[in-house]
């Protein structure tokens, strides 16, 4: 195994394969343990395999480090990692935290971490990358960075000042927002919540989704209410909803007035509608056009980058206005359908006319048979006016269907639980489970 200098901060996200050359994981972080005068001894590394379960791997197991990936022995002990007492773990908790230079020259902010192999299987902390404070008042400016190995500098620790998050969301920067929720759920609870407070709105909105709503409810509650505002402005209207639901009452409707009025609009509506059906399932905020746009303009719409997969996967269309309640319904054009008519067509001629809308009061079983009945990954939900008030997609009768803990209950013995669900919903014998909708996670 080779002994050059190895950056942690390059590691995250690094392929992990077993001697076969079979795919074992993706690294997610390194351990380490610090000893009284010696650098700190690397222990194992934190390994996300397939089912986004988190193990342990022995540096002992590790045969090769290089070239974005990791070789290890193949022997894997695959029960879900706990971090034990006097470890840390380098990109989570030690990358942003501050040290002293001990020649007295000032503080810096460690930015990387390089580990080196002193002896077969053996791995300590070689040098720290860090940067020390900016001298200039230019908001462009960056302090100097250096290498310092760690006899030169001690870390220092002020009461109630809160470690930079910075290095570590610039590490998961290229994480999906599923991938990093993990991440945050799996950090010590101070760490995560300095996580959540450098993290932009619309990133942190985007994690909180990928939540159990115990730690959405946990997370915003550390953020004053304007910022909790703006992460809530930012995610969809549904899933503010199960959010906002889950919060005490007192908070509730303060949140609600400082949202932007549109947003806080579509949440009072879904709010109002029953947990168990189309309208408490639904999100406000579909695609939709005229019966004139053409199917240049449909897939423009849908190529957004921003826009969930199963948003994109069909434009609504209806006469004005075209927000909802938007006009008379007229119905929806698959994506499919529109790649096989030239772009000037207009989409008015392409309608889906066997897709019939729900209404809000339909039950969340008969949107399920329907999604599964017809092969869809969305269906319209219209009022009595015939005016569309939002779509259910298929994630969010997923959501609203698999057990509460479903995201961190990834393991082997949820396959039969899951099969079980599926034969539940091909015989529309659905068990309805909590989601928003009660304000405390039971059942209704």
């Amino acid at each position: 195994m080779s002994a050059a200098k190895v950056f942690v901060a390059r590691l995250a996200g690094c392929t992990v394969f077993d001697p076969a050359g079979d795919r074992v994981g993706k690294v997610r972080d390194l351990l380490v343990v610090y000893r009284r005068s010696d650098p700190p001894r690397v222990v194992g590394l934190i390994v996300e395999i397939p089912g986004k379960r988190r193990v342990f791997v022995s540096i002992g197991r590790v045969t090769s480090i290089g070239s974005g990936q990791i070789i290890t022995t193949g022997l894997i002990n695959v029960r879900r990692f706990e971090q034990r007492g006097g470890e840390v773990r380098v990109i989570a908790e030690m990358l942003g935290r501050t040290v002293a230079f001990n020649d007295g020259s000032g503080e810096a902010t460690i930015e990387d971490v390089a580990i080196e192999e002193r002896g077969q299987g053996e791995w300590e902390v070689s040098q720290l990358f860090v940067r020390r404070p900016k001298t200039s008042a230019s908001p462009f400016a960056k302090g100097a960075t250096t290498f310092a190995s760690w006899q030169e500098v001690r870390e220092k620790t002020s009461v109630g000042r809160a470690q930079s998050a910075e290095q570590l969301i610039a590490t998961y920067s290229e994480l999906k927002p599923a991938d990093l929720a993990n991440t945050l759920l799996d950090l010590p609870q101070q760490r995560r919540h300095e996580v959540a407070e450098e993290l932009p709105d619309d990133r942190l909105a985007d994690v909180l989704e990928e939540m159990p709503e115990s730690d959405q409810v946990e997370i915003l509650a550390q953020l004053d209410d304007d910022r909790a505002a703006d992460v809530l402005d930012q995610m969809q209207p549904d899933d503010a909803a199960d959010l906002i639901a889950a919060l005490p009452e007192d908070r509730v409707e303060h949140l609600l007035e400082l949202m932007e009025p549109e947003e806080a609009d579509d949440v009072r509506m879904l709010l109002s509608y029953a947990p168990d059906t189309a309208g408490g399932l639904m999100t406000t905020e579909p695609i939709i056009v005229s019966a004139d746009a053409t199917v240049a303009e449909g897939l423009a719409l849908i190529r957004r980058h921003e826009l969930a997969p199963a948003i994109g996967a069909a434009v609504c269309v209806t006469l004005p206005p075209y927000e909802p309640p938007t006009g008379r319904f007229l119905g929806m054009v698959h994506f499919q359908r529109m790649l096989r008519y030239p772009p000037h067509e207009r989409l008015g001629t392409l309608l889906d006319v066997g897709l019939d809308p729900v209404y809000p009061d339909t039950s969340a079983a008969e949107v399920s048979r329907i999604l599964a009945s017809y092969n869809l990954v969305s269906v319209p939900v219209v009022d009595d006016n015939h005016r569309l008030v939002g779509v259910v997609t298929i994630d969010d009768v997923l959501d609203y269907l698999l057990p509460d803990d479903w995201r961190s209950h990834a393991d082997d013995d949820d396959v039969s639980r899951r099969a079980a669900a599926r034969a539940q919903l091909r015989t529309g014998s659905i068990p309805i489970q909590g989601g928003r909708r009660t304000g405390n996670g039971t059942s209704p």
